[in-house]
């Protein structure tokens, strides 16, 4: 391993111990609230909106498609989310808060982005922009990187579907 590599490898290694540290801190105060992560995710994506199907929902959350039906399947039995026919499409759902579910975003939106704002109570606005900066040209190499990927496979015929990408 060359030192140029050495350094890529520590920006990694930082990258996801980041991504862990949001995650400890996000999911404890998530579970207070009565739900689990992904379900939060879901609440949270709906709030707001006049429901998304079952597509829009996995482009929006962090949850994967095979995941996703259980997780609506939990909320529903909670009464906290409904589903209805899609008026464009026969064969497609709309997943859409209850008036219960519109309550919880309310209440647990709210309060989890407060919580959120209390690890950067010490950060200036300057030290945030930076930040904001840096992870956008992270996130824009990978997004370059997994589309030169998917390009090359599909060049050398080896592509079997091409995966959807995060809106």
């Amino acid at each position: 391993m060359t030192q140029a590599d050495a350094k890529f490898m520590r920006t990694l290694r930082e990258l996801a111990r980041c991504y862990q540290a949001f995650e400890s801190f996000s999911d404890a105060h998530i579970r207070t609230t009565g739900l689990t992560p992904p379900q939060f995710d879901i609440i949270a994506t709906l709030g707001n909106t006049k429901g998304l199907s079952f597509k829009e929902l996995c482009e929006r959350t962090l949850i994967t498609k095979g995941t996703l039906t259980g997780v609506v399947d939990r909320l529903e039995s909670r009464e906290l989310v409904r589903r209805t026919e899609c008026p464009h499409d026969g064969r497609s759902q709309i997943v859409v808060l209850t008036a219960a579910g519109e309550k919880l975003f309310r209440r647990v939106f709210p309060s989890h982005v407060a919580h959120l704002g209390t690890a950067f109570e010490t950060v200036t606005e300057t030290q945030l922009q930076h930040n904001e900066l840096t992870l956008r040209r992270l996130r824009e190499l990978f997004e370059a990187a997994h589309e030169l990927t998917l390009e090359e496979a599909e060049m050398t015929g080896s592509a079997r579907s091409r995966p959807r990408r995060a809106a």
